[in-house]
């Protein structure tokens, strides 16, 4: 029986990706220690989740007025630390739950990113995954070096390289490359360690590799690209693609296009998990559950809606009243996360969206359309959206932490279970046994393309 894939979305700062959940009563707050993610982490391989992922950002939201106080003084995620780094503190306290972590193709190196992902992997016998992603904003490209942000489509263009040079470098090593044979003095063969010798408009590498294969090849691949530029990267290279449906409707529709764009680039869709991102807010009776959305609903303030809005649409809010329509110009310059100024425009039916229709449309820093109710109630919800075509699974997001993460496993698992929906153990090891995935191919990055690049 086909059964859903279950993602907790995590950060490595002082609030959950709901950014008001820091002013929750329940919220802890020591996110700065490593008893904090190891308690998490806990509980989700208690409830069985496939993945623990870190989403990141290489600023703080300062955008929106141009100054970093407000994030500072609100805890609008003013904290963020290397995921990666906090991703091991989480592997040696579990050994099945799989560790995604965030890195970025717009300011780091093919080669740095590969040996980063392949010791994680190495380090937690195969559970790692690495979220593609290509940066967003100005904030992010100051503090990297750079004066702005890199446009949008040359973001993708530039991440297409990088992806062949990490693949080309996780495929150096041959399975059966170390020999350890102390008697003939060879430590490995060195006709089953290649270079890679890559040479491309954006990036060259040339190798070879410093890391050997892991349990699972390499790290699984993850992606949220939600423009159709960023839809095309994820259904080339994405094995877990991370989505964001309005409605199960809207989902249904996506779902369908998404999967026929990876057969397009010749891959098997059914070896590619989509997973849609959700709050859930779950108690032991609806009415329980109610009560505990009303007082995350009391959280937000209109200042979390305009910064997350500015940071992730790289467009300074603060420049335009609230009821002012942006002008065409304002809406072109959003080179940022191009699928919440689409779905704005198009949910608001208006070429000119105001900045207050961008905060009720958009939900961003709202606690945006959670499924509320008991274990079951949600459970239901989740079944619809997994047998009827809209998703592989569910990203999972927290109105805080760890509290909204240990009623999920409490209410909600249990539920899905008996339903046959979710699993009881883990299939395996590693995290692509866990997915079901194959092994990958080695060497087949290593293979010309036709157009004589590298593939």
């Amino acid at each position: 029986m086909r059964q859903m894939i279950l993602v907790a979305f995590l950060q490595a700062q002082n609030c959950t990706n709901f950014a008001a959940s820091w002013r929750h009563p329940q919220s802890r707050t020591d996110s700065t220690t490593p008893e904090f993610y190891r308690d998490i982490a806990r509980i989700l391989e208690e409830g069985r989740f496939h993945i623990g992922f870190f989403d990141d950002r290489l600023a703080m939201p300062d955008m929106y007025g141009g100054n970093h106080e407000h994030a500072v003084e609100g805890g609008i995620r003013c904290v963020k630390m290397d995921p990666v780094t906090v991703l091991m503190t989480m592997g040696m306290c579990t050994e099945r739950l799989g560790l995604g972590s965030t890195y970025s193709t717009t300011y780091y190196e093919p080669f740095h990113v590969a040996r980063v992902f392949q010791t994680l992997d190495l380090m937690s016998n195969g559970r790692a995954a690495w979220n593609i992603v290509t940066s967003l904003n100005d904030g992010e490209a100051m503090n990297m070096g750079r004066v702005e942000v890199i446009e949008h489509d040359a973001r993708y263009d530039r991440a297409d390289e990088f992806m062949e040079i990490v693949l080309g470098h996780w495929n150096a090593w041959e399975a059966d490359a170390i020999l350890n044979d102390k008697a003939g003095n060879r430590f490995a063969d060195p006709k089953k360690v290649h270079r890679l010798d890559y040479e491309g408009r954006y990036f060259r590498s040339r190798g070879p590799f410093t890391v050997p294969r892991s349990p699972q090849g390499h790290p699984v691949l993850i992606q949220a690209g939600q423009s159709g530029r960023g839809q095309r990267f994820a259904a080339r290279w994405a094995e877990v693609v991370f989505v964001a449906y309005p409605t199960i409707e809207i989902a249904r529709t996506e779902y369908a296009s998404l999967k026929r764009q990876i057969s397009e680039h010749g891959r098997d869709p059914d070896r590619v998990s989509v997973c849609a991102l959700t709050h859930i807010v779950v108690a032991e009776t609806r009415a329980e559950a109610e009560d505990r959305r009303a007082l995350i609903d009391r959280l937000p303030t209109d200042l979390d809606q305009l910064s997350l809005l500015a940071e992730a649409l790289n467009f300074d809010f603060a420049t335009r009243g609230l009821d002012e329509p942006l002008t065409d110009a304002d809406l072109a310059g959003m080179q940022g996360i191009q699928g919440i100024r689409d779905r704005v425009v198009e949910a608001s039916g208006k070429r000119n969206p105001t900045p207050r229709e961008f905060m009720h449309f958009s939900g961003r820093g709202l606690l945006h359309n959670p499924w509320v109710g008991s274990g079951a109630d949600v459970a239901d919800i989740m079944e619809e959206w997994f047998v009827t075509g809209a998703c592989d699974g569910f990203v999972i997001a927290a109105s805080h932490v760890p509290g909204a993460y240990a009623d999920f496993v409490k209410y909600v698992v249990p539920e899905l279970q008996r339903r046959g929906l979710h699993r009881t153990e883990y299939a395996g090891a590693t995290l692509r046994e866990n997915l079901g995935l194959e092994p990958p191919t080695p060497g087949l990055w290593h293979l010309p393309m036709p157009d004589g690049g590298h593939g």
